[in-house]
Order: C-alpha cells, then sequence, then structure tokens
C-alpha cells in the first residue's frame, strides 16, 4: 500500500514564516510538521510515500531526501499549477493501482496509529473511501459530513456557520480505492474556484459507492499560525 501527502499548497494563512520556509516543514515539537505525519503512515505499515509538491518548494525534498532517514521510499511528483487538492491527489494517479492513504501535509494528529486503525476499519467494512473525522470548531475550514451510523450520506466544503449541516468535520486523513480518481476526472472547480477533494468523495456517494467516516481522539489542521502556536503549546506541555 502506497501513502501520498500533498504538500503542494502556497501556505498563505502562515505568512509571513512560509515566507522562508514551507509550512510543511515549520516545527510542531522538535521536528517538521510532515515529518509527523511520516511517523503515522509508518506505523501503518506504509513505507512507500509520494510526496506532491509545487515549483518553489524544493526545501522539503533538500530535509527529506529520499527519506531513508526516516526508514521509509519518498518519490516526488510535482503538481505543475495549484488547482486545489483534488489535482494535487491526481498527481500521484501514474503512481497508484491499490488501496491508497492520503494524509494532508500539515495534518497534526493523536494517536500515532489512527491511519493504521483507519486501513483497518476500511477493509473490514469493505468501503470505497474512508475518512478520519473530528468534531470541529469551525466548520468553515473543512468538509462536512452528513451521516448515517458510520456511512456517509453527504458532504459539504468549508460551509457558512449557519449552513453547515453538522460539526462532523473530515480530518485530512483518507483511504481510497482507485475509483477516486474517476472522481476526481469528472468534478468541477468548487469552493476556492478550486478542484475540491470534497467533491470527488460526495460524487463517489452520489454514485452508490462505500463512502465511511472513523472518528479520531485529536486533530488541528496547522493551517494558521495561531494553531501552529496550539499545537506546540501541547506538545511541550
Amino acid at each position: 500500500m502506497k501513502g501520498v501527502i500533498p504538500a503542494a499548497g502556497e501556505g498563505k494563512r502562515m505568512k509571513p514564516y512560509t515566507n522562508a520556509v514551507p509550512k510543511e516543514l515549520l516545527l510542531v515539537g522538535d521536528k517538521p510538521i510532515i515529518e509527523h505525519v511520516i511517523e503515522g503512515l509508518k506505523i501503518a505499515g506504509i513505507k512507500d510515500i509520494i510526496v506532491v509538491i509545487s515549483r518553489g518548494k524544493y526545501a522539503i525534498i533538500d530535509y527529506l531526501g529520499s527519506g531513508s532517514s526516516l526508514g521509509v521510499q519518498l518519490t516526488y511528483v510535482i503538481q505543475e499549477k495549484r488547482e486545489g487538492l483534488a489535482k494535487a491527489v491526481e498527481c500521484a494517479k501514474h503512481l497508484i493501482n491499490d488501496t491508497f492513504v492520503v494524509v494532508n501535509a500539515d495534518n497534526f494528529f493523536y494517536p500515532k496509529d489512527a491511519i493504521r486503525d483507519l486501513i483497518s476499519f476500511h477493509f473490514e467494512q469493505e468501503a470505497d473511501a474512508t475518512i478520519a473525522a473530528f468534531e470541529a470548531e469551525d466548520v468553515t475550514r473543512h468538509g462536512i459530513i452528513v451521516a448515517e451510523g458510520n456511512r456517509v450520506i453527504d458532504i459539504v466544503e468549508k460551509p457558512k456557520p449557519e449552513e453547515a449541516p453538522s460539526k462532523l468535520g473530515d480530518a485530512g486523513i483518507h483511504v481510497f480505492e482507485p475509483v477516486i480518481f474517476d472522481a476526481i476526472s469528472r468534478i468541477k472547480p468548487g469552493v476556492g474556484n478550486e478542484y475540491q477533494l470534497t467533491d470527488a468523495i460526495k460524487m463517489l456517494v452520489e454514485t452508490g459507492r462505500k463512502v465511511i467516516f472513523r472518528e479520531i481522539d485529536f486533530h488541528v489542521d496547522v493551517g494558521t499560525v495561531r494553531d501552529w502556536r496550539k499545537v506546540n503549546e501541547m506538545v511541550w506541555g
């Protein structure tokens, strides 16, 4: 099984820090955010990992190298044009032929074995897509799930607070079957005029595919300076 880490985003909300360093290399505790993600994949038994970057973010390659120092094998793919998370995932399509895991590069989560648990749940339920979920404080920053039991029946990208169908947020950790690539190829630009992975997941739901979720204990999308400080305060105690 392979892992995909989308790391092509510009990091606008983390400026001025990201003027000098890609947000994925900002420290959480004693290591960069992306290294925590790689550790989670490794615990899940995933050592073949594709990192999707954009031009100008070569510092990630300089830091991580081949991945051998972390006990994994890294392959880098360039997303030539920033068109959204769905298109970033699609950049890895030519390297995927089986079940795979996508974890956002700015994702700090706990416990560290959450990915392993999500994969097991995915196979037990014979799902086409499985989403790690959490209770979102700010629904405007996440895909928001409508559920029946553990089945996803709808998902909405970054709704306004008054329009949010629930508080159950997509935590940015997914297990997918390759059918997701067909859904990505069929979606149109959505929120922010970008190709949203949420819309591809929604298409799976609408076409009768089995999409499920499992809640995790702790998740922070380290996408703002406030959240970066919050996570570091927690890590350092």
